[in-house]
């Protein structure tokens, strides 16, 4: 056989068990929670000090930053990226 890949790629078993959806989800909600993790930890940031940036509540903080918490709003994340010194982007592809 000549095929380098034999078989459906694992995005595919995903779709085909119901899962790849809630997977994509939880990997961008996961990429989200450390991207502003190590922004913080770049800034110097305590919690206490981006909450307050954010003018938000210590809850949407730690909503935000937990992985698997997918219960965020884009005001929150648009807050925390102000509180950062970026610009909340969001593309559909």
């Amino acid at each position: 056989m000549n095929k380098k890949h034999i078989g459906s790629s694992f995005d595919d078993f995903l779709a085909e068990e119901g899962l790849l959806e809630k997977t994509e989800a939880v990997a961008v909600k996961r990429v989200i929670a450390l991207q502003v993790e190590q922004l913080m930890k770049k800034r110097k940031l305590t919690k206490t000090a981006m909450w307050h940036r954010m003018r938000t509540s210590r809850a949407a903080l730690e909503r935000l930053l937990d992985p698997e918490n997918q219960s965020v709003t884009l005001q929150t994340l648009d807050r925390a990226a102000k509180a950062l010194g970026k610009r909340l982007h969001i593309t559909l592809t």
